[in-house]
């Protein structure tokens, strides 16, 4: 099936194997995803910092399909530094590179804290602590407080695409707290959409998961209605703009 409606070039870490499928069963008819793969097998610090290299290419290859929004599928990848403005000037090389705006998955996790007026979340990951800090430092410098942040401590990445949505679920459920705005569930690798629907119904606040999240602001930038797919709340809101200060663009050589 052609893209008629409009093209999404997914950019994800080559042991991704969540994000792809997730995004292709809940498009809307007439949208397609095309993906592009960076090199990457276990989650650390260090392989997160080195992928962007990576992502600006994939950006390159993606241009000649002809896609309408580009989407960087990478949480950590998008927030290691643990500035948020990290992600946004991630987004705008993105989109140097490709020639049409992108999103990246750590940006957009903010506009749905700020679509969903989150001041106040949980927070659980499949990562190591190593990276939990860096998350937890994102995101709280962005404005939002961090209750609890419960990771797994996993470093294989294919790994965190076995565990079942049912355990999602339950580490999520276990976590929350009567004083969470919010729930947050963080990776591109990790099997939510099956479950945020039955979060929100059971614990009676909104969650955000960083598909989900990155879906719902990759559609709104290429102008696709997205408010009946079933993944929760958030696709009810329109994206809202960030009041995050950029550096200027680096000067071209």
């Amino acid at each position: 099936m052609q893209g008629w409606r409009t093209r999404i070039g997914l950019i994800v870490p080559s042991a991704n194997t969540t994000n792809e499928p997730e995004f292709v069963d809940y498009v809307p008819d007439g949208v397609t995803v095309h993906a592009s793969r960076m090199l990457h097998e276990e989650t650390s610090v260090e392989n997160m910092e080195a992928m962007f290299e990576t992502g600006q290419r994939c950006a390159k290859l993606l241009a000649t399909a002809n896609p309408d929004v580009l989407a960087f599928g990478c949480t950590t990848g998008s927030l290691v530094s643990g500035e948020p403005k990290y992600a946004l000037e991630m987004e705008r090389e993105l989109g140097d590179a490709g020639g049409v705006p992108a999103v990246a998955t750590a940006a957009a996790i903010l506009r749905a804290f700020e679509a969903l007026s989150l001041d106040s979340m949980v927070v659980h990951t499949p990562y190591p602590d190593s990276l939990n800090e860096r998350e937890r430092t994102f995101i709280e410098d962005a404005g939002h407080e961090v209750l609890a942040l419960e990771g797994l401590g996993i470093k294989p990445t294919t790994d965190k695409g076995n565990i079942h949505p049912e355990s999602v679920y339950r580490h999520a459920r276990s976590l929350d707290r009567a004083d969470a705005d919010g729930v947050f569930v963080s990776c591109t690798n990790y099997r939510t959409v099956e479950v945020i629907e039955a979060l929100e119904a059971d614990l009676d606040k909104p969650v955000v998961t960083s598909n989900q999240a990155l879906l719902w602001n990759a559609l709104s930038v290429a102008g696709v209605d997205a408010s009946d797919i079933p993944l929760g709340s958030l696709f009810k809101h329109d994206v809202p703009s960030l009041d995050i200060e950029l550096d200027p663009p680096a000067p071209e050589a």
